[in-house]
């Protein structure tokens, strides 16, 4: 079977965020997607681990995309990596089926 090259794209931010990503997927033309719940990790800032009594729980938005469709939503939230700490990863990836994405 026949590998179409894509982009995996990864989403790692506050929970509240989710609506506004969506909305970017949704202008950038990428249909589906998965979101995970993010249980805890470290990074520059230290360590974090969700909370929910305190709501910092966190999640992974996770999608594939076309590289034209992933530049153009690298472009649409490059505002808010700094302003809302988000983390923000592309990798090459082949899919099988690749019209689907």
């Amino acid at each position: 079977m026949q590998t179409v090259l894509r982009k995996r794209i990864e989403i790692l931010a506050d929970a509240p965020l989710l609506p506004r990503l969506l909305a970017a997927l949704e202008a950038c033309e990428i249909g589906g997607h998965t979101v995970l719940p993010a249980m805890s990790g470290a990074g520059h800032t230290g360590r974090w681990s969700e909370d929910a009594l305190t709501g910092t729980s966190k999640l992974m938005l996770v999608a594939i995309a076309s590289d034209a469709h992933a530049a153009a939503l690298v472009d649409r939230l490059a505002p808010l990596l700094d302003s809302h700490r988000l983390l923000l990863t592309l990798s090459a990836v082949e899919v099988v089926r690749g019209d689907r994405f």
